[in-house]
């Protein structure tokens, strides 16, 4: 069973490797949807490249229902909410933002 480094200056290492790759995927996320933009721009449904092959669909989203808006018009008991309620998993959020630099 390996164990984990959670020495400050590692844990420090791994906040600035975290925060240097969500700029990456940032940069990626830019640059894919710029790239899927200008595909489906172009009115072809199918595009090959060298090493893949592009389908541009159009599709019809599905209406959403506002169920919050239809329980609160129609007043259910708290006896039914919590009949039909489950309970929700505890889960890590693991959140980061630059550091101010000082001047």
């Amino acid at each position: 069973m390996s164990t984990i480094d959670t020495t400050l200056n590692t844990l420090t290492q791994l906040v600035d490797e975290l925060g240097v790759l969500k700029a990456q995927i940032a940069e990626l996320q830019d640059r894919e949807f710029s790239l899927k933009a200008t595909l489906a721009q172009s009115g072809l449904t199918e595009i090959d490249g060298e090493l893949y092959r592009c389908t541009v669909s159009n599709v019809q989203p599905a209406p959403k229902v506002d169920w919050k808006a239809v329980a609160e018009r129609l007043q259910p008991s708290h006896q039914l909410i919590t009949a039909h309620t489950s309970p929700a998993r505890p889960y890590d959020v693991v959140k980061l933002s630059a550091r101010k630099t000082s001047k």
